[in-house]
């Protein structure tokens, strides 16, 4: 079986069924993903359900709130009946208190009577279990089973609009205030036509900080926040200093002090990350003052700004000490010249997405150093008008368990594979890559831009075994038991990876210049040449930015703009790529590339 984890295509959340006790159902346990170390939970066989209650069309607008929270709290939870006495009002029902003074608190990482998920994980709505109790009723087809029932129980399902607001509220961090913008447009205008309801302008976001796991059982390293300028994309790295030597218990280490195990991890980071990575540098302490890599000064805190020593770990008190910042596509040219990472292959740890869980497995680990210089590498965009501070964490747990090497692969030998394709075209593109004899895939990513819409991976035999829908939010496939590859014939370990691009096509097949590559939307480190007309004559061939004229719907009219481009190459979200990203288990002496 393949089980699929997070939230990334709603079809897929199958394996990640159960949740807390809904209003009038029962306190028994039950669902698809048990307690680690537990028997299985029997999965409840859903009954029939009533049809979805309506919603107010698009662009309709009942009321106004000052955040996205608020407007969830009256439009679904109070008019949908849970904050009823009875329900999830003064009765508590499962211990879930929905009134609005209590909801929040109530909800947000709290645990479950009847799951070993939170109620609501910030940034996953599959590992939210309202969510689940409530995608369980509006979308039956869904396959989603769980404890004591769907919700709202012995009422209309919701309608599939509120369900998507709930959804993207989660994975934009779940913040309590705030107005939430779209990953596309940063507006706040989407989430409010599917709520019925007028938001105040999107503002950045700053997700609830991840908990380090208990001292004896894993490890967190915190990024040094960095500032976002307001409606700006940067790709960045800096630098900073680790020393866990004293932190990780010595079972979890080698011999020789020079590395730690570990077997699982969850990063958390604000929801404007397009992609993370931290990176050993192979370099240790005494390359510090290294002057490649600028001052070091404190992050955050009460001395924010100062200059630190960054082999002093509490040299900035609250804060964190980090060397200068720099715009680095994939920290390629950054500090010393003997610095060779490849960020591509993750390191330490990182993600395509903004939250990332991975379930430790059985036997696996990896090797992290004790100790040394860390890159960190971070692509975010900020789409809104205010300048934002980004954080990041990232939790690793130990293991000692050392049976199975993991390692994570990027194949990037087709990465720009559809650059060129024409303004106005949709296109689809597919390539293959090689498992390595012997290994086994425990998990599967992708990683394109904004025009990549449809991704999927197929085995040898044609089986799809991977699908993903969302860029900005690509699917966490995991598999388990492990895909085997143990074939001498190397095409019988071949996977074939596809992704479709949309090119400025709308829905009904005309020529869409909101979601074109436009010169004139491009971020000041890359460009393109237009080759048609996204104003005036939309679709019509022209030749540069020059060209505006013959873009005009008559001549003189001056309606016109050259301005929609093919796809190009490039690191940045109006640029684009083709990845997949593999993570293997190796026997001893097999290379990914081998």
């Amino acid at each position: 079986m393949h089980r699929f984890g997070g939230s990334r295509s709603l079809p897929l959340v199958l394996a990640l069924a159960a949740s807390l006790a809904a209003c009038g159902g029962g306190g028994s346990s039950g669902g698809s993903t048990p307690i680690p170390g537990s028997d299985p939970e029997p999965t409840a066989s859903p009954g029939p359900s009533p049809s979805p209650g309506p919603s107010p069309a698009p662009g309709e607008c009942d009321e106004s709130f000052d955040g996205t929270f608020e407007a969830i709290q009256t439009v679904v939870f109070e008019r949908e009946g849970c904050t009823t006495d009875a329900c999830h009002g003064s009765a508590q029902s499962g211990g879930l208190d929905l009134r609005p003074d209590a909801a929040y608190a109530n909800l947000i990482e709290a645990p479950s009577t009847a799951s070993p998920h939170p109620r609501l994980q910030p940034g996953e709505p599959g590992e939210s279990f309202l969510y689940l109790k409530l995608l369980a009723a509006t979308s039956p087809e869904s396959g989603v089973t769980v404890a004591g029932g769907p919700m709202p129980s012995g009422r209309a399902p919701l309608g599939t609009e509120r369900l998507e607001a709930i959804r993207l509220w989660i994975e934009g961090g779940a913040p309590e205030t705030g107005s939430l913008g779209d990953g596309t447009t940063g507006s706040s205008d989407h989430i409010a036509d599917l709520l019925g309801a007028c938001l105040p302008a999107a503002e950045p976001i700053s997700i609830r900080p991840l908990d380090p796991p208990p001292p004896e059982e894993g490890i967190q390293f915190r990024m040094p926040p960095f500032t976002l300028p307001a409606a700006t994309e940067l790709e960045v790295c800096f630098a900073s200093y680790y020393d866990f030597g004293e932190r990780v218990p010595k079972r979890f280490q080698d011999e020789a002090g020079t590395v730690f195990y570990v077997n699982g991890a969850r990063l958390r980071q604000d929801p404007q990350s397009h992609h993370f990575v931290l990176t050993h540098s192979g370099l240790g302490a005494s390359r510090a003052d290294d002057p490649e890599f600028g001052a070091w000064t404190c992050r955050g805190g009460d001395r924010a700004g100062e200059t630190c020593d960054p082999l002093d770990q509490d040299s900035c008190g609250s804060g964190l000490c980090a060397s200068e910042v720099r715009n680095s596509i994939a920290c390629i040219g950054f500090g010393p010249s003997d610095i060779s990472v490849d960020v591509a292959n993750e390191g330490i740890g990182g993600a395509q997405t903004a939250q990332q869980y991975i379930e430790p497995r059985e036997g696996v680990f990896k090797e992290v150093p004790l100790r040394g210089i860390v890159l960190w590498n971070s692509h975010a965009f900020n789409l809104t008008t205010q300048d934002h501070d980004m954080n990041s964490r990232l939790n690793l747990y130990f293991t000692d368990d050392l049976r199975l090497r993991e390692e994570l692969y990027t194949e990037i030998s087709n990465i720009y594979i559809a650059s060129g394709q024409p303004p106005f075209t949709v296109e689809t593109y597919c390539a293959n890559h090689v498992a390595p004899r012997g290994a086994m895939m425990i998990r599967m990513g992708s990683h394109t831009h904004k025009r990549g819409k449809h991704f999927w991976v197929e085995l040898a035999n044609g089986t799809q075994i991977y699908e993903s829908f969302t860029y900005s939010d690509p699917l966490d496939a995991i598999f388990d038991p492990p895909i085997l590859f143990d074939s001498p014939d190397s095409r019988e370990r071949t996977l074939r990876y596809c992704a479709t691009y949309n090119n400025g096509v709308a829905e009904d097949g005309s020529p869409d210049p909101e979601t074109v590559t436009r010169r004139s939307r491009m971020p000041d480190r890359t460009d393109c040449r237009p080759v048609a007309c996204a104003e005036g004559r939309v679709g019509a061939p022209c030749s540069g930015s020059e060209d505006d004229a013959t873009c005009d719907t008559s001549p003189g009219a001056g309606d016109g703009l050259c301005d929609a481009c093919p796809i190009t190459a490039g690191v940045t979200t109006e640029n684009e790529m083709f990845l997949v990203i593999p993570t293997y288990v190796l026997p001893e002496g097999v290379q990914v590339g081998d």
